[in-house]
């Protein structure tokens, strides 16, 4: 009898639990996302200033998930980056929030193929990652002449994966690319001082590049990109610089490019946002007002005026926080900044042409085994990952 009460018990907790995975919505601020749900703005405003900020990284469309028990809201996901998300949950007073890390798991691959059809299709047939198909067409259509491929040339990829939920997650990371036509190679790698690609001989094939937005008096805050505080026991990011400077310093484009955002944005408060070419957008957060008569749409060039230091929106003090990002990822702006060259020279060219070496000794080898790439699909070790909650009930949630 007590056996059947408790599988009883267990079948309507079961039943009792409810995962909603939901998109983000097209102007909806954090603040209002709490008023919505009945939850407390304090946990908003008792954050940090930089965890405030993160909460203005939210994007019309991120997918998010909602967890309810018996119909009461207990924990709610929402992904900031590949990396970390924001954690709302129920305790027995309150809501609670903290930014926790993203659980996945992460594989490095070199892919070898001969094309069949197109490298989007080749990519898509062996390792059915559309994402990495998708990478790989957009970074390389211009540095590659696909048109001119032929059936059997070769086509190699080193890549870095995220792996959640049993399914490719994120954006891949190309390493290096290229092609092989009868006994011609054509390859190009990433630097991993700049995130920048360059060819064999060290030359830049990107068409963009960044300057300091402004005079500044010192860096009052750096990227920090997920890193694990060993004191507060939390997570702890900033995706961009903090430029400390003058209320009413100048601010200048940092590259070309058009305006796709020109208003407040949550804890950054007065912000623009410039698309650039590359896959690069670029964030000035924090102003006190704008330049006259630019809107979104603007075509601004590098060094154009934009705006003026501030303290608008959730800020200590005068400054700039700038961000950039790459395919919507962040990148540290003081890395391509200081060392991107349209050549490597020196001690630096050295460092990257022993290290295209190896890779290009990576992908021959590669080709010569017939070493298949990987696919997840086919492998046990990439399971699903449980993500536990405050209150200790075992979430399995597909995808966010």
């Amino acid at each position: 009898m007590k056996i059947l009460l408790a599988f009883i018990v267990l079948c309507t907790l079961a039943f009792s639990k409810e995962i909603k995975t939901l998109k983000w919505p097209n102007g909806i601020s954090f603040i209002s996302f709490l008023g919505q749900h009945s939850i407390s703005k304090d946990i908003y405003f008792n954050l940090s200033k930089t965890d405030k900020e993160l909460c203005s990284e939210l994007k019309a469309g991120q997918k998010y998930t909602e967890a309810y028990n018996n119909g009461v809201l207990e924990d709610i996901l929402i992904p900031i980056s590949e990396d970390i998300q924001i954690h709302i949950y129920k305790t027995k007073q309150k809501y609670e929030l903290e930014i926790v890390a993203i659980k996945y798991k992460e594989f490095t691959d070199v892919l070898a193929v001969k094309i069949a059809t197109s490298p989007y299709n080749d990519i898509v047939h062996y390792t059915h990652n559309h994402a990495l198909a998708k990478e790989f067409v957009r970074n390389f259509n211009k540095i590659f002449d696909f048109r001119r491929l032929h059936k059997n040339d070769e086509l190699y990829i080193k890549y870095v994966q995220k792996v959640r939920f049993g399914n490719y997650y994120g954006v891949p990371d190309i390493l290096a690319a290229g092609i092989k036509q009868g006994k011609h190679y054509k390859l190009i790698y990433k630097n991993p001082k700049d995130g920048r690609y360059y060819d064999k001989e060290g030359k830049s094939l990107s068409s963009v590049f960044f300057k300091v937005p402004l005079r500044y008096t010192r860096i009052s805050s750096y990227f920090t990109y997920k890193r694990w505080h060993p004191i507060l026991h939390k997570y702890r990011a900033h995706l961009g610089v903090d430029y400390a400077a003058p209320t009413g310093r100048a601010i200048k484009a940092t590259a070309d490019g058009i305006i796709t955002f020109r208003g407040r944005k949550g804890g950054y408060g007065n912000t623009i946002e410039i698309k650039h070419k590359g896959g690069y957008k670029s964030l000035y957060a924090h102003q006190s007002r704008f330049k006259g008569g630019l809107k979104r749409g603007s075509r601004v060039r590098q060094g154009q005026l934009i705006g003026y230091v501030g303290t608008s929106g959730r800020s200590t003090g005068p400054h700039l926080h700038f961000g950039l990002y790459k395919n919507g990822r962040a990148v540290n702006p003081r890395r391509v900044i200081t060392y991107a060259k349209d050549t490597l020279k020196g001690k630096t060219k050295k460092e990257f042409l022993k290290y295209s070496k190896n890779l290009k000794e990576q992908f021959i080898k590669v080709a010569k085994s017939g070493k298949l790439p990987k696919d997840i699909k086919n492998k046990e070790l990439y399971s699903k990952v449980k993500i536990k909650t405050k209150e200790n009930f075992d979430y399995t949630v597909k995808a966010i």
